[in-house]
């Protein structure tokens, strides 16, 4: 387990989530980045690698929504077992209801997926801070560097490093999580809570 806080929620402007030392660099549009440093080849040839279809194309995979990043679903990924997943693209009020049952001491990873429109976003961020049901304190903090996207069609995703979850009789039990999705530049993406339950066996 990591460090302990007395922050309940994750507010936006929270140092935890936002490093106040840190100078995100400027926001560039996809036209700005390929008109950079055109006599550099291996350079341009990169851009053009990294960008793909859209550096010709603006793409815009819903264009009821103006946002940059969609995010679709966060999942529970443990080696031998089925994905535990939550649906993060409708109403997300009622995720905390759905309680996944995560064995003790077993080793997990995170899988958050999202689509990125419109424009390229820069420096994503996962931020996931657990609670003990019952009690205000932070009893473990994730912050991950996703990094940056261009626009595509298909879902992209990110998939953080193995974490084990707490074992012993004492670690049983109902926690309570909050994340975000947040980016350099500050943009909330989506924040959402969620449960586990921390039991000696799956059943």
């Amino acid at each position: 387990m990591a460090e302990t806080e007395t922050h309940q929620h994750v507010d936006p402007h929270d140092d935890d989530v936002h490093d106040a030392n840190y100078q995100a660099p400027p926001e560039k549009t996809i036209e700005e980045i390929m008109a950079a440093d055109q006599e550099d080849e291996s350079l341009r040839r990169y851009k053009e690698a990294l960008l793909g279809a859209a550096q010709t194309e603006t793409i815009i995979v819903d264009p009821n929504d103006p946002r940059k990043v969609i995010v679709k679903k966060l999942a529970l990924v443990v080696e031998g077992r089925d994905d535990m997943e939550l649906d993060l693209s409708g109403d997300i009020s009622h995720l905390k209801k759905q309680i996944f049952v995560i064995k003790e001491g077993v080793q997990y990873k995170v899988r958050i997926d999202f689509i990125v429109q419109r424009e390229i976003v820069h420096g994503l961020k996962y931020v996931q801070k657990t609670y003990r049901m019952g009690v205000p304190v932070v009893v473990d903090k994730m912050t991950h560097m996703v990094g940056s996207y261009p626009p595509k069609k298909e879902i992209q995703f990110y998939l953080t490093p193995a974490e084990e979850a707490p074992s012993g009789m004492v670690s049983r039990g109902t926690y309570s999580v909050s994340s975000v999705f947040t980016d350099d530049d500050k943009h909330i993406h989506l924040k959402w809570d969620w449960t586990f339950e921390i039991k000696k066996d799956w059943a």
